[in-house]
């Protein structure tokens, strides 16, 4: 359906991709609250968030060149929950 000259359908394969971005987003999800309860990430190694964040950080250059808007947005919040578990392990450690 056009409304205007704009496709107002969201294609399935942007629709797919935001949903498997999501959901592999929130793979974090469970390790920052269990972070943020507790105070103790003493079993989470630098090592696994900073590649993390920066293979994200790729990612997300790559969706902005391409714009594609479910690599932008999974790998923007990936990326920002790694960083994040990077700040909560050195805020408590």
């Amino acid at each position: 359906m056009s409304d205007g000259g704009y496709d107002m359908d969201v294609p399935f394969v942007t629709l797919l991709g935001l949903v498997a971005g999501a959901i592999t987003s929130m793979g974090f999800l469970p390790q920052l609250v269990r972070g943020y309860r507790t105070k103790k990430l003493d079993d989470i190694s630098y090592y696994m968030p900073a590649v993390l964040a920066l293979g994200m950080l790729l990612w997300l250059f790559y969706g902005v060149l391409l714009q594609e808007i479910p690599i932008i947005a999974a790998n923007a919040f990936g990326g920002s929950c790694s960083v994040l578990l990077i700040v909560m392990k050195k805020m408590y450690s």
